[in-house]
């Protein structure tokens, strides 16, 4: 089971990648949405998306809605160096929104696990 990381900063993509291996995860990368896109035609087996919400062309969230548009409902994990408002944390479609900080392997671990629990 795969878990796809979409992120346009590769730092941070891999640090993110990296946390989610070390909880016994198989994450897969993307730079955009359209490489994310790309992993998803490639990979029937990815079971949940972790994205950025801030990133050129096409946002997290406009990837979200064009996701949930195309009826993909796989479970999406949006991550913001922003502090998540309500509204934003109460998207539809929306499993969870983290702060990028000092506390993200401890929430991504525990958002990861609820949204594939569910």
């Amino acid at each position: 089971m795969h878990i796809l990381v979409v992120d346009d900063d590769p730092l941070a993509g891999e640090m993110t990648a990296a946390l989610l291996e070390s909880q016994g995860h198989e994450p897969l990368l993307a730079n955009d949405a359209m490489e994310a896109v790309e992993q998803l035609d490639t990979h029937s087996d990815i079971k949940l998306i972790v994205s950025d919400m801030h990133m050129p062309l096409v946002s997290g969230l406009a990837l979200l809605a064009m996701l949930r548009e195309q009826d993909n409902h796989l479970p999406f994990i949006l991550l913001t160096g922003d502090t998540p408002d309500a509204s934003l944390r109460q998207t539809p479609g929306l499993d969870a929104c983290l702060c990028k900080d000092a506390e993200l392997a401890w929430t991504l671990e525990a958002a990861v696990k609820q949204a594939l629990d569910s």
